[in-house]
């Protein structure tokens, strides 16, 4: 009876786990949607400098994210599609800022 509540518990940790690593992932979708967001600002000229800052701590995130063993299949693969869309961007920056003349990144 007892191993049925451990069983139990454990069942309930890995579903916190899961939830609590889908929120992480919902996070790092929102902030590469809001780095564009800044970045489109500042090649619209509506900001002086360019979001480097924020680009680095989502570079960070998206570090420690990855050191992650315990992502599931699913995890994974919308982890793997947000590190593909981020790279897209960041190149997209980089090449643009590059055109721009600024030789910050």
């Amino acid at each position: 009876m007892a191993s049925i509540g451990k069983l139990h518990r454990n069942v309930q940790t890995k579903r916190e786990e899961t939830a609590e690593m889908d929120q992480q992932l919902t996070r790092l979708e929102d902030d590469i949607r809001k780095l564009k967001i800044d970045f489109d600002i500042f090649f619209n000229g509506s900001s002086k400098r360019p979001p480097l800052e924020a680009r680095a701590r989502l570079e960070s995130r998206i570090k420690r994210v990855a050191d992650n063993r315990n992502l599931s299949y699913a995890q994974r693969y919308y982890f793997n599609a947000l590190v593909s869309r981020f790279t897209s961007y960041r190149e997209l920056w980089r090449r643009t800022l590059r055109l721009k003349g600024d030789d910050l990144i």
